[in-house]
């Protein structure tokens, strides 16, 4: 009926925030979200990062209506089309790239704009480039609010989409400075460029129920800003000696750059703030598409040598990889959406029970059945000769496809 007021899905809390954005975006269905930190009497309402994940949304999508309460503690949200990077559309648009600032409040990584960004990306009428910069931008992974860094984001994450049928070739992720969090955990002063140039018509029904096969190799980054580059070979020589004598092929990248500097434009005076150290180990199974990632960084107080930081991403790693299944905890939300979004068939995964159980787990299940997939099916894994205690899920995808994408 014309005019008729849309019916609006109603969530309350500001947990899963932008994943029951994304779920919008890509289902066409309007939400309302109240009691955002309600109770907080420092803090209600909208936290920075938030504000400007809303804003990221406004930039990448056209016909978007967002209205949010005096308070910020309510928000309404009508989603548009994705449309990706449309030249000239809009001020924040340079050429062909969206440039997305970030405030220096901002305590999360950059990895929380990426990893919901790219779950829109293959959906876009065009191409999604996006750069964020600015003084808020954490290249890497963070102590208190469990971001992932951009180098697990780029080797163990963006590789995934390959099973969907969207070539990783035609992903791109430029680090072009790095940044560790600040004190406090905030601000950080990095740059980074997401190019997403795979859009699809429908993601592939995946079946990845099979084994997860042996670790074959174990790659990896040691980054560090603004402190001596000797950290990177420290942290570098700790995780081998905790791995080596587990797997032979091990290889891991030392990277240093200084720390940016922030201030105004113009400023006399500008501080750098993003100093730090940190690690990201991926470890690579027999098994195509089976990836295991770890991250550890020194928190922004300091306090922790690098020798401690190469052995507890090692035996965070190890920790992963026992967990069993063919997706981490940082993965597992990208994997399963992409197939609750992808064609009417049903797919299986095959995942470790303790990923399964997970809060959040839990959580994006109930929100893609209230956004109208259906239920997914959860059974032991059926190999005799298996002791593992791993679980298989069915999932039916809705078809939601790529509407704005023109047909070949």
């Amino acid at each position: 009926m014309l005019g008729a007021k849309p019916e609006f899905l109603r969530f309350t809390g500001h947990r899963a925030f932008a994943q029951r954005l994304v779920l919008s975006t890509l289902t066409g269905r309007p939400i309302h979200i109240s009691k955002i930190r309600s109770s907080s009497v420092t803090h209600p309402g909208l936290a920075p990062h938030e504000i400007s994940f809303l804003r990221l949304l406004e930039a990448v999508t056209n016909g978007s209506v967002i209205d949010v309460s005096y308070s910020g503690t309510t928000i309404t949200y009508q989603p548009g089309l994705i449309t990706g990077t449309v030249p000239g559309a809009g001020a924040s648009s340079v050429g062909d790239v969206i440039d997305h600032t970030l405030p220096a409040n901002c305590n999360r990584g950059v990895t929380y704009f990426l990893l919901p960004l790219a779950l829109l990306a293959p959906f876009s009428k065009a191409h999604m480039n996006v750069r964020f910069s600015g003084p808020g931008v954490i290249t890497s992974a963070t102590h208190g609010t469990g971001d992932i860094s951009v180098d697990t984001f780029r080797t163990a994450i963006l590789p995934l989409y390959g099973l969907f049928g969207i070539p990783p070739a035609r992903i791109e992720l430029r680090v072009l400075s790095r940044s560790c969090a600040g004190p406090g955990g905030r601000g950080g002063g990095g740059v980074v460029e997401l190019r997403f140039a795979s859009q699809v018509r429908l993601p592939k029904t995946l079946h990845l129920n099979r084994r997860p096969g042996r670790i074959r190799r174990v790659r990896g980054v040691a980054y560090c800003t603004g402190v001596s580059a000797s950290h990177n070979a420290r942290m570098i020589t700790a995780a081998r000696g905790v791995l080596n004598p587990l797997v032979s092929d091990i290889h891991v990248a030392a990277q240093y750059d200084p720390a940016p500097l922030i201030g105004d434009k113009g400023a006399a005076t500008k501080k750098k703030i993003g100093i730090g150290f940190g690690l990201s180990l991926v470890a690579e199974s027999s098994a195509d598409g089976v990836l295991y990632a770890a991250d550890a960084v020194a928190p922004p107080e300091g306090g922790v040598v690098p020798e401690d930081i190469g052995m507890r991403c090692a035996h965070q790693l190890l920790e992963i990889i026992a967990q069993g299944g063919c997706v981490t905890a940082a993965s597992s939300s990208t994997v399963l959406t992409l197939m609750a979004m992808g064609s009417e068939d049903v797919g299986r995964l095959r995942i470790g029970r303790e990923v399964m159980g997970r809060e959040e787990t839990i959580g994006l299940a109930r929100d893609l059945k209230t956004f109208g997939a259906s239920s997914w099916g959860i059974r032991d894994v059926d190999d005799d000769d298996d002791d593992t205690s791993d679980l298989v899920i069915s999932v039916k995808g809705t078809g939601v496809g790529n509407v704005g994408r023109k047909v070949a």
